[in-house]
């Protein structure tokens, strides 16, 4: 797909205004603040997401589960234009209003996952563990935690695919992003710098899905492994 784009743009007959567009290094900083966007967001998605779903699958936090999913949901369910739209009037333009909104629209996957996996572990296993004298704690850390490892890893790649097409709309709100190619080409009428900017986006969507994919394999336990 890079190569066909590429390619494209070797033959193509690119006016002024284009060229101005993609000279002086925009694209590769437009690219930069796009992958700034999705690992930033991504990181507070886990700071966030893993120990609230951990603390949920705890006693009496258990009660709070379907509270904290139904806010979560919200968010997701928030159209991600509007809901950047509330946080720029709140918080003023700027790339901290984007990434809360990225992390807010994010947060679901993971959260649902953590919980999903860290309750569907097998009660004999973690009787076994607690028998043989280990603490709370332990039996989170040493079976609960990397036997859900699966499918939180599967939730945090959700999030980062999510992440890559939500940071596009994050120029709307001056956070910059492959959003800028987008927008300046549908703005200006240019289609090379709109082709760029969305073959960029899906070629970095692709990448992470990839990436995060192979981290599953890598991470997971070692008996699932194919």
């Amino acid at each position: 797909m890079l190569l066909a784009t590429w390619l494209w743009f070797e033959q193509a007959d690119l006016d002024a205004l284009t060229r101005n567009a993609l000279s002086g290094g925009q694209v590769t900083k437009a690219l930069w603040q796009h992958i700034q966007l999705t690992v930033i967001s991504t990181f507070f998605v886990l700071v966030i997401a893993i120990p609230l779903g951990v603390l949920l699958t705890r006693g009496g936090f258990r009660k709070a589960t379907p509270v904290a999913t139904a806010l979560a949901g919200t968010g997701q369910a928030t159209p991600a234009i509007g809901l950047l739209a509330l946080l720029v009037i709140w918080l003023g333009i700027g790339r901290r209003a984007a990434l809360i909104g990225m992390v807010i629209y994010a947060v679901l996957p993971v959260l649902s996952n953590t919980i999903t996996g860290l309750e569907a572990n097998d009660p004999t296993l973690l009787e076994a563990a607690r028998g043989i004298g280990m603490s709370p704690v332990g039996v989170l850390a040493r079976v609960e935690l990397p036997l859900a490892i699966p499918l939180i890893l599967a939730g945090v790649r959700t999030a980062l695919v999510l992440n890559v097409g939500t940071a596009t709309l994050a120029v709307f709100g001056g956070g910059g992003g492959l959003g800028v190619l987008i927008t300046t080409g549908i703005t200006n009428q240019r289609m090379p710098v709109l082709v760029l900017g969305s073959v960029l986006t899906v070629a970095l969507a692709l990448l992470v899905d990839w990436l995060a994919s192979l981290t599953e394999v890598l991470l997971g336990p070692r008996g699932l492994r194919a």
